[in-house]
C-alpha cells in the first residue's frame, strides 16, 4: 500500500514546479532573442544578452500572481459568490424541479447546451466567461446522474470547440485578418461549415460518454432549507436573480465589451442579493462568502504556478528563441507542408503562450509575407492559427482559464488530461484536415 502511495501520479502543483524548474534550464541553454518591429512594420530577430534564471524559480509564485491578478481575484469572487448562492439552497430546489421536468429529455438539455456554449465562442470568444458557467452547470449534470467531466464538456470543451472554429472571434479571427491585411471575417462561409462540423461531433461524444456513464439522479427531492420549503417564492427569487444574472453578463460581453472586473462586479453584486433574499445577515453573507474563496483558494495557487512558467521564459528571452527556432523550419516545404508546419508551430506556442493576441503579433507579421513567398492563401494560414490557438488550450497549464474550470468542477487537473489528451490529439489531426482543404480546394475567400 505505501508502494502504490509513493508511486502514484505526481500533483499538479509537483507538474507546474517541474515545468518551471525545466523553463529555468532552458535559459541556461537555449541561446537568447528577440524579434524587434521596425519602422516600416517588418519584423526581425535579433541576439539579447543572456538571461539566465536561477533563483527566480523561487520568486516565480509571486510574478505569477502578479501576471495574473485579475483572474486569481476573479475566481476568488466567483467562488465567493456562488458559496453564498449554494449556501441558500435554492440551487438544490432547481435543480432537483429541473430533473423532475426534464425526465427523459436530460440529455436533449445536454445537446442544447453544448450547441449554445460553442457557438458563444464562435461568435464573441467565449473564453473567462465559461467559469461561472462550470459552477452553473457542473452541479447541474451531477444532480442528473452524470459526472463532472460531462459538465465540463457541455461548457469549457464546447466553448474552445466554438473558440477554435469561429467565424466571428474578433479575438482570433478578427485580429488575426486584420494582421493579415484581409477583409475582416472573409472566408466564413468554410469556417461556418468547420464549427458545425467539430461541434456536431462534440455533441455526438457528449451524448455517447453521457449515456455510458450515467447513473441515477443523486439527491434527495428537495435538498433546500427548512425557510426556502416553507415558503417557495424566496427559492424562485433566488434562482430569477441568478438568472438576471447571467442574461446582463452575455449582454455586458456581447454589447458593452465587459471583461474581468465588471463581470466580477456583477458576480459579487448577485452574491449579496441572493444572501440577502436567502434570508441571510450580514456576517453570515461575509462569513459563507470567505468560505467559498477559501474553497478555490487552491484554483488560484494553481493559476499563480502556471503563470510562473511564462515569466520564467520571457524573463530569460527564450520564448522569441523558440519560436525563431520553429519558423526557420518552414522553409522548402511546399504548400501543404508549410501550412502543415505553420500549424504546428502555432499548436505548440499555444503551450508556452495562451494568449491569441500576443501570438498573433508574434507569430502573423511573419507568416503572412511568407505566404506570398510560396504562393499560399493567407486566409488558410488565418485558419492555421486559429486551429492552433484553440484545440490545446484544453490541456496546457500555463491557461488560466483551464485551471479555473477545473477548480469550479472540482476536477484535478492530472485526472483531467489523463482523460481528455485523446480528445485533444484527434481534434489536432481534424484541425489539419480541415486545413487541406484551403489548399486544395477554390473556396470562397481563399
Amino acid at each position: 500500500m505505501d508502494t502504490m502511495k509513493r508511486r502514484r501520479f505526481p500533483n499538479t502543483y509537483v507538474i507546474l514546479s517541474i515545468l518551471i524548474m525545466l523553463c529555468a534550464l532552458a535559459t541556461l541553454v537555449v541561446p537568447p532573442g528577440q524579434y524587434v518591429t521596425a519602422a516600416d512594420g517588418s519584423v526581425s530577430f535579433e541576439s539579447v544578452p543572456r538571461a539566465p534564471q536561477t533563483w527566480q524559480v523561487f520568486s516565480s509564485l509571486y510574478d505569477g500572481f502578479v501576471k495574473q491578478a485579475g483572474i486569481i481575484v476573479f475566481i476568488l469572487i466567483v467562488g465567493g459568490a456562488f458559496w453564498v448562492l449554494n449556501a441558500t439552497g435554492a440551487v438544490s430546489f432547481g435543480i432537483n424541479r429541473f430533473i423532475s421536468k426534464a425526465g427523459k429529455y436530460d440529455r436533449l438539455v445536454l445537446a442544447g447546451l453544448a450547441v449554445l456554449f460553442s457557438l458563444g465562442g464562435a461568435v464573441f470568444g467565449m473564453s473567462e466567461e465559461t467559469i461561472p458557467f462550470v459552477g452553473i452547470v457542473v452541479p447541474l449534470v451531477i444532480a442528473m446522474g452524470y459526472d463532472a467531466i460531462t459538465g465540463l464538456l457541455v461548457v469549457y470543451v464546447a466553448s474552445n470547440i466554438g473558440f477554435s472554429s469561429a467565424f466571428l472571434n474578433p479575438f482570433t479571427v478578427g485580429i488575426a485578418q486584420e494582421m493579415s491585411g484581409l477583409p475582416l471575417f472573409s472566408g466564413m462561409g468554410y469556417r461556418i461549415f468547420c464549427w458545425v462540423l467539430l461541434t456536431t461531433v462534440l455533441v455526438v461524444f457528449i451524448l455517447l460518454y453521457s449515456s455510458r456513464i450515467r447513473k441515477a439522479p443523486q439527491g434527495e427531492p428537495c435538498t433546500a432549507p427548512a425557510a426556502a420549503r416553507q415558503d417557495g417564492r424566496r427559492p424562485a427569487l433566488i434562482l430569477l436573480t441568478l438568472l438576471v444574472t447571467v442574461v446582463l453578463l452575455i449582454v455586458g460581453v456581447t454589447c458593452f465589451k465587459w471583461y474581468m472586473a465588471e463581470i466580477s462586479a456583477l458576480f459579487l453584486a448577485m452574491g449579496v442579493v441572493v444572501g440577502i433574499l436567502g434570508g441571510f445577515s450580514a456576517n453570515r453573507i461575509a462569513d459563507e462568502f470567505v468560505a467559498g474563496a477559501k474553497d478555490i483558494f487552491p484554483a488560484a495557487l494553481v493559476v499563480g504556478l502556471a503563470s510562473g512558467i511564462i515569466v520564467i521564459l520571457q524573463n530569460g528571452h527564450v520564448v522569441d528563441s523558440i519560436l525563431h527556432g520553429l519558423e526557420s523550419g518552414l522553409g522548402g516545404a511546399g504548400k501543404t507542408g508549410s501550412l502543415g508546419l505553420m500549424y504546428g508551430i502555432q499548436t505548440v506556442i499555444n503551450l508556452l503562450i495562451p494568449s491569441a493576441t500576443a501570438k498573433a503579433a508574434v507569430t502573423i507579421p511573419i507568416m503572412a509575407p511568407f505566404c506570398d513567398m510560396i504562393h499560399l492563401s493567407r486566409q488558410a494560414m488565418v485558419m492555421a492559427f486559429q486551429f492552433g490557438d484553440g484545440f490545446t488550450n484544453m490541456v496546457t497549464p500555463t491557461s488560466g482559464v483551464l485551471m479555473a474550470a477545473l477548480a469550479m468542477a472540482k476536477v484535478p487537473y492530472e485526472k483531467w488530461v489523463k482523460w481528455v489528451w485523446k480528445y485533444v490529439l484527434a481534434l489536432i489531426l481534424a484541425g489539419f484536415l480541415l486545413l487541406l482543404p484551403t489548399v486544395l480546394l477554390p473556396l470562397a475567400g481563399f
